[in-house]
């Protein structure tokens, strides 16, 4: 037997593996009598009405291909947007569909720009697609420094990432903020709007608090192309679908790079059962952006530093005090997701499972 292996690109040497919030082990399970898990933004409602019963019947013909073409979906997303079907893509995720962007729009010599620390697929994309990632560090307030990000524009950008709400952050920029920002960036490079949380995002408070509606935005800008998902507000995560609104070329261009067959019939009828609920999921973001303001508010009380949230979690900077402090909540039973000497992001879950968070992070707090 030959000892000399296939030989794979270099570049993936240095190209770190996604790593998802992790789940309960057996040894947290020994520890904790109930383990709730706060590291993945899961949504802990059950699926909304309708859907169950979608996916029931669509179980029902594994052995045949989904519509690749996504028709039914297509033809909700363009009804509930108001953008025609050629505006519209859909993927295995909005992380399926931003992959794909970047393949449309950046190989080898090309940038990709990206406020740091923001979602952590933003690296991994880029380099796989050859491209090479410019970081734009977050505001000391932990929030997307616009100016920054457009001065780092060069003749070699190709595409720009706006986490809106920013992951791990939860942070997000004004209507005006952005506008401004969108005005400087050149009509040849594409403006990816990450809206994964969009759904929880309210009013800002005090003057000029707008919230920006990428939907809205792109209308006007043939260089905005907006990412949704699924996976957050509507509770799909597991069976994987997003979606982006762009125009024609971008958009094409979209369909082109999917995998085909990616999106399964499964995740499509759920995913049109689910926005004909729209009540029921508006009741329950409501209900999960109130327990978020108890969480917030509660932790400020407790001392703890707590960046303006629009999404459905929070983040702690603790530095090199992230690993302790993610083993204390493990103990007590909620798996958090730490980022290694800089904090971590705690889900807004079930109201049981954040008040054990709480009284972590406040015993936590005594001993800082």
């Amino acid at each position: 037997m030959s000892e000399t292996s296939p030989k794979l690109r270099a570049e993936l040497e240095d190209i770190p593996t996604y790593k998802p919030g992790r789940g309960p082990s057996a040894t947290t399970a020994e520890a904790a009598p109930v383990v709730y898990k706060l590291s993945s933004n899961e949504n802990p409602y059950p699926p909304l009405p309708g859907v169950l019963e979608s996916v029931s019947t669509a179980a029902g013909a594994f052995n045949r291909y989904p519509d690749m073409a996504c028709t039914g979906l297509m033809s909700e997303l363009s009804d509930r947007f108001g953008v025609p079907l050629t505006h519209l893509a859909t993927g295995t995720g909005s992380v399926g569909v931003a992959q794909q962007l970047v393949q449309a729009t950046s190989g080898p010599g090309d940038e990709v720009v990206y406020a740091w620390r923001s979602f952590e697929a933003y690296p991994i994309i880029t380099r796989i697609s050859g491209a090479t990632a410019v970081e734009v560090p977050l505001t000391p307030g932990d929030v997307h420094d616009l100016d920054a990000m457009a001065d780092a524009i060069t003749d070699r950008t190709r595409l720009i990432f706006v986490c809106n709400p920013n992951n791990p952050t939860g942070t997000a920029v004004r209507r005006a903020e952005l506008e401004r920002f969108l005005n400087r960036v050149p009509g040849d490079v594409l403006v990816v709007l990450d809206e994964a949380y969009r759904e929880f995002m309210r009013p800002f408070e005090g003057e000029g608090g707008e919230v920006p509606d990428g939907v809205e935005l792109y209308r006007e800008r043939p260089n905005v192309c907006v990412l949704r998902t699924f996976s957050k507000a509507y509770g799909l995560a597991g069976l994987r679908v997003g979606f982006a609104i762009a125009h024609e070329p971008v958009a094409a261009a979209l369909r082109k790079t999917a995998v085909p067959f990616g999106v399964s019939q499964l995740a499509q009828d759920a995913a049109v059962a689910s926005l004909r609920a729209e009540d029921e999921l508006l009741g329950r973001v409501g209900a999960l952006v109130a327990e978020r303001a108890r969480v917030v508010g509660t932790l400020r009380g407790q001392g703890w530093t707590v960046p303006d949230t629009q999404a459905n979690f929070v983040w702690l900077r603790l530095g090199d005090r992230t690993a302790d402090f993610a083993a204390a909540c493990e103990r007590a039973g909620v798996i958090v997701r730490p980022f290694a000497g800089e904090g971590v992001r705690v889900t807004v879950g079930e109201t049981e499972a954040n008040d054990i968070f709480l009284r972590t992070a406040e015993n936590f707090r005594k001993e800082l």
